[in-house]
C-alpha cells in the first residue's frame, strides 16, 4: 500500500499549513522521506514544504491539468518518498465555482483516492465541532474523510470533549489537536505567507512544530489512515523520453523571483534545454551561454530599490533582449521588464524598460483567479490556448497596445499582457502542463536564436 494524506481545512485560516508542516516535520524526525504537495496554484506554501522536506514540492491542480497529467505529477513527486502529504486550498469544498467540487481539495482527494484529515478550528466550541464535521461528510458522501485534527483548542480536556463528540456522531477519530499558540503562527503579507527563501533559517521553527505535533498527535494511527491503493498508472502525456539539450534557458531565481512550477522547468529540460539559474537581485549577469530568459513571479516590489540600483545583471539582460533573445516573463518578471514600479506609498523605481508601460501597486487586490489565455497572432511562444492563474495587487498601464493574449476569467475577458517578436509577458502564471507544446515552441525559438548567435 502507498501512504498519502490530504490535510484539508473547513475554511481558509483553519490551520492547514501549520498542521501540514508540523506533521511533515514530525514524520521526518521519525526518519520518513516525506513528499509535499499543494492543491491549487499556490507557490508560497510549497516553498515551505520544499525547505522542510528537502524535496521539490508540487502543485496538484485539477483545473489546469487533466486527471492523467495530475497523476503523472503526483507519481513523479512520490518517487523515492515514504509518504505524500497534500496540503489543501481554502475550504475543503471551495474551488472554481460554488456549484461543483471542480478545482477543490475535495476534488483532488477523490481524483487521487487519498485519505483526508479535516482540520477544524475548534475555538469556543465542543460538541458543535461534530456538527461541523458531519456537514462536511454529508455534503459529498464520496469524499474519504478519515480523521479530524482539532486546532485552536483551549486545553487537553477541551480536546477530549471534541474527540468524544466527533467519534460518536461522525464515526471517525480525532487523531490530533493543537492548542492556541501565537508563537507558531506563520507571518503573512499581501500575497500570503512570506516565502521560505526570505525567512532564512527555518530549522528552529520546524522543530517547534514537530515538538507540538509529536506531543498531541497519534502518529501511528495517522500513518495507518494514510494507507491508500497504488496510484493509477496513466499513459504518459507530460513526462516522456527526453532529448539531449541543444539550448540553454537562463532562469532568474532568488528572493525576488522564485515562483516556478517544477513541471515547467522539467518539461523544458525534457524538450531539450539545459536550465541555468542566476540571481538578478545579487547582481549576477545573465549566463554567457544563455539562449533564452525565463523570469517568473515573486516579490520584486519588496526589492525595488535594490533592483533599481543593481546595474550588472540589468545591463546583461537588456543587451541580450535587445539582441533578440526570447523571453518569457510572468507576473513579477513582467513587472521587472517594464519601465517602472510604483509602490503603494507613491515612490516610483525604474526597472529594465524593455516593455513599454508602468506598474503601480495598490493596497487592494487587483486580480485573483484562474485564467485561460488565447494568444494573439503576434505571440511567437504561445500559439494555442493555455491555462494559468493570477494573484496580484498591481496594475499595468501599457505604453502602447501590444497584448500577448485574450484573457478569459470568471468576470469576463479582454486583451492582456505584452508580446513582441521575442517577448511574451503578462501577470498570468502559466502551467505548461495545460499546453505541453509551450515547451516545444520555446525550444524552437531558442534554437533559432542560438543559430543566429553562432552565425554572427
Amino acid at each position: 500500500m502507498n501512504k498519502r494524506l490530504v490535510i484539508a481545512g473547513t475554511n481558509s485560516g483553519a490551520g492547514k499549513t501549520t498542521v501540514t508542516l508540523g506533521l511533515m516535520a514530525a514524520l521526518r524526525r521519525q526518519g520518513m522521506e516525506v513528499q509535499g504537495f499543494k492543491c491549487g496554484p499556490d507557490y508560497i506554501d510549497p516553498s515551505y514544504h520544499t525547505a522542510l522536506t528537502g524535496r521539490p514540492a508540487r502543485n496538484l491542480d485539477s483545473w489546469m491539468l487533466e486527471r492523467s497529467q495530475l497523476l503523472e505529477v503526483m507519481q513523479r513527486g512520490m518517487d523515492g518518498a515514504d509518504i505524500g502529504i497534500i496540503e489543501g486550498v481554502m475550504g475543503f469544498y471551495d474551488g472554481k465555482d460554488p456549484e461543483s467540487n471542480a478545482g477543490s481539495t475535495a476534488d483532488i482527494s477523490m481524483l487521487t483516492d487519498s485519505p483526508v484529515l479535516l482540520v477544524v478550528n475548534c475555538a469556543a466550541m465542543a460538541r458543535s465541532a461534530a456538527a461541523v464535521v458531519k456537514g462536511f461528510q454529508l455534503l459529498d458522501p464520496n469524499v474519504p474523510i478519515k480523521g479530524v485534527i482539532a486546532n485552536n483548542v483551549g486545553s487537553e480536556g477541551h480536546a477530549k470533549l471534541i474527540e468524544t463528540a466527533v467519534q460518536q456522531e461522525c464515526g471517525i477519530p480525532v487523531v490530533g489537536w493543537l492548542k492556541q499558540n501565537p508563537d507558531v503562527t506563520l507571518p503573512e503579507r499581501h500575497l500570503g505567507l512570506i516565502p521560505a527563501l526570505e525567512r532564512g533559517e527555518l530549522d528552529g521553527f520546524f522543530e517547534q512544530l514537530a515538538d507540538a505535533v509529536t506531543a498531541s498527535f497519534d502518529l501511528e494511527q495517522i500513518k495507518k489512515l494514510a494507507e491508500a491503493p497504488p496510484l493509477p498508472v496513466p499513459a504518459p502525456t507530460l513526462f516522456q523520453s527526453s532529448v539531449e539539450p541543444s539550448v540553454v534557458t537562463a532562469v532568474a531565481k532568488d528572493e525576488a523571483f522564485s515562483f516556478y512550477y517544477p513541471e515547467n522547468l522539467e518539461l523544458l529540460e525534457q524538450a531539450g534545454s539545459r536550465i541555468a539559474f542566476f540571481s538578478p537581485l545579487k547582481g549576477e549577469p545573465l549566463p554567457a551561454d544563455a539562449d533564452g530568459l525565463y523570469i517568473g513571479g515573486g516579490f520584486p516590489e519588496e526589492f525595488t530599490e535594490q533592483l533599481a540600483e543593481e546595474g550588472t545583471s540589468a545591463a546583461s539582460i537588456r543587451r541580450a533582449v535587445e539582441n533578440g533573445m526570447p523571453v518569457l516573463a510572468e507576473c513579477g518578471g513582467f513587472m521587472y521588464l517594464t519601465e517602472s514600479i510604483t509602490k503603494p506609498d507613491g515612490t516610483e523605481h525604474p526597472m529594465l524598460g524593455l516593455i513599454p508601460g508602468k506598474v503601480t501597486f495598490t493596497k487592494r487586490l487587483a486580480a485573483l483567479g484562474y485564467r485561460e489565455t488565447t494568444p494573439e497572432r503576434t505571440n511567437a511562444l504561445l500559439t494555442s490556448p493555455a491555462k494559468g492563474h493570477e494573484f496580484r495587487y498591481s496594475t499595468y498601464e501599457p505604453g502602447h497596445e501590444s497584448p500577448a493574449w485574450q484573457l478569459d476569467g470568471r468576470f469576463g475577458s479582454g486583451p492582456d499582457g505584452y508580446a513582441s517578436s521575442t517577448i511574451t509577458a503578462g501577470f498570468v502564471h502559466l502551467h505548461f502542463g495545460s499546453n505541453p507544446e509551450l515547451a516545444d515552441n520555446w525550444i524552437s525559438l531558442l534554437q533559432k536564436y542560438h543559430a543566429r548567435k553562432k552565425s554572427d
